[in-house]
Order: C-alpha cells, then structure tokens, then sequence
C-alpha cells in the first residue's frame, strides 16, 4: 500500500532528554513517512520550539534555520563547566559577590553584535570532525569567534546565583555560551542551568505540540490541525495564479510570463510573489526580472504525493 505524504511544517514543543534528531526519528515512525527533516539543533536537557519540516516543506529547513529565534534560560553564576550548562564537568568553583545591578549591566551589556566563540561542546566541524566529538575525545581545539546579535535581552528574574533571562537572538547564537560570557565579565564564572526556547520566526511554544500529542492525533485522524501548509510562510509576498495552459510551466520549474498569469501583474524587480496553479495549488515562489519581462523561480515547493513507502 503507497502512503501519501504530509507537506508543510509542524511546530513541535520538544521535550528534555531528547536530541533534534530523537524528534525526527520518532516522527518518521509515527506519520509512516521518510521526508522529514529539523530546522535547528536543539540540546537533548533543552525544551521547546523545534519545527519539523515534512515533505515539500523540507526545502524550507535552511530557510527556518536563519530566522531568529526566542529563549527563556537560567543562569547559574558561580561555576564553570566544559560544556558551558550544567550538565557538563565543573572546572572552578568562584563565589558570587557582585549585585544585582551588576549583573543586570553585564547581562545588558551583550546587546547587539558581540563575536561569540562557539563552544567545544557543539556540532560545528573543524576539519571535517564535530567539536563534541573531539571534547569527548579530551581535545580542544582553536575556534574562531564569530559576529552573532542579541536583538533583546531581559532579566525576567534574580535570585543570585540564578539569573533567568528572556533572549532573541540571531541563527548561530550559543545561549550556553551567552551565559558562561556573562559569568565571566562578572568574574565569577556562569553556566547554562535550564533553557526553553519559545519561538523559531513565527512558530510559538503555545502552539507546539508533543509527540504524544502528535500521535493522538494521528490516530484521530486530524494531523492538519497542526500542519502548517508550505505557503503559510511566504503570506507577505503577493499571490500570482498562472491560467491553466501553462500550468505545465510551474511543474517544470520554467519562467512564467506576466500574460501566463491569471492576474497579469507586474511586479518589481526583486519582489518575491508566490505562483499557484488554477486549482490554488501552490506551486514556488517566483521573482520579477524586469530585464527578461518575466518571472523567475527562486525555490519550488511542488508536492510529492507518495513517499515511496510500502506498509
């Protein structure tokens, strides 16, 4: 028996203990489809926001992995560990004699762009080997700091040596490593205690699901309550419908003259729009090329139907 294939995106609240890859995993078995992909790693003791991509949807991942993204985190000051969280190995112990007011301006002080150097503990590769696996190994490696922005920062609660924090930062941003560099500036070290994150561009920890919610509603039959259609995410680019004829065109990936459409607009150039077949199937999302008088496909999104899978 063929399967057909969900495509869109699921915003599901992953739970401690485990990895991104665990999710996947999981609901390869229970939607019975091999198309499914993450959007952003996120640490097996951290909770929260993590969208899954299914099908055509899995040509959004890289696209859902730049947008920027919302934590809430506690740190602990006071203690330094290998792995920058608390699960890591303690390296020193420093008291905590600063106020707060103190951390408030060490923690503020990170706002915007600062270069972050990322931790031993992640999944980056230098020279084609993951730095966990070469921190698990006992090495440690030079790593070069990178541009990363902190777009807000807010102490949401204080109660020393526990900070908790709300952070909406960009793609690349460590939060452990946020936290350690705040421990730091205040001389008595930090790591990451807990961390949720809340939001990934517009998918929200309110509208996550678990993977035990996920199945019941599997069973129930009702997985389009969650599933966000492909096209959801492109809402701001105007919508183009090409005429029936020429639908053959979308299929293929082919440029689509402005009289091919149903509406015959022009865009500028450079205007993203989405292109739909007569049916409202979308299709892509297409760019306007004022020289050529056409418009050009930037990603196509055509559905597969099955996923190959016999049951």
């Amino acid at each position: 028996m063929v399967i057909n294939m969900y495509n869109g995106i699921i915003n599901i609240h992953k739970e401690a203990g485990f990895t991104s890859h665990d999710v996947v995993a999981k609901m390869r078995g229970i939607l019975r489809q091999k198309k499914i992909g993450h959007t952003g790693t996120l640490d097996p003791q951290a909770t929260g926001v993590l969208p899954v991509c299914l099908g055509s949807g899995t040509k959004l991942c890289d696209m859902l992995t730049d947008r920027d993204k919302e934590y809430v985190a506690e740190l602990l000051l006071g203690v330094s560990t290998d792995s920058q969280d608390t699960t890591g190995r303690i390296l020193r112990e420093r008291p905590v004699e600063v106020s707060e007011t103190q951390v408030r301006e060490a923690a503020l002080s990170f706002l915007g762009q600062y270069d972050q150097i990322p931790p031993m503990y992640s999944a980056l590769k230098v020279d084609g080997k993951k730095l966990y696996e070469l921190a698990r190994a006992g090495k440690e490696v030079e790593r070069k700091a990178r541009p990363v922005f902190i777009h807000e920062l807010e102490i949401l609660n204080m109660a020393l040596p526990v900070v908790q924090m709300r952070v909406v930062c960009s793609k690349g941003t460590y939060i452990r490593t946020l936290c350690s560099d705040i421990g730091e500036k205040l001389g008595c070290g930090g790591a990451m205690q807990s961390l949720v994150r809340t939001r990934v561009g517009r998918f929200v920890l309110e509208e996550a699901v678990t993977l035990t919610e996920l199945e019941a509603l599997r069973d129930a039959g009702q997985i389009g309550k969650v599933l966000v259609p492909v096209d959801k995410l492109f809402e701001d680019c105007p919508a183009l419908h090409v005429q029936g004829q020429f639908g053959r065109l979308l299929e293929n990936g082919n440029a689509i003259y402005p009289n091919q459409t149903r509406e015959k607009e022009r865009y500028a150039t450079g205007q993203q729009v989405r292109f739909y077949h007569e049916n409202e199937t979308f299709a892509g999302v297409y760019t306007y090329d004022e020289e050529r008088k056409y418009y050009k496909p930037v990603k196509m999104f055509l559905e597969d139907r099955s996923n190959g899978t016999d049951s």
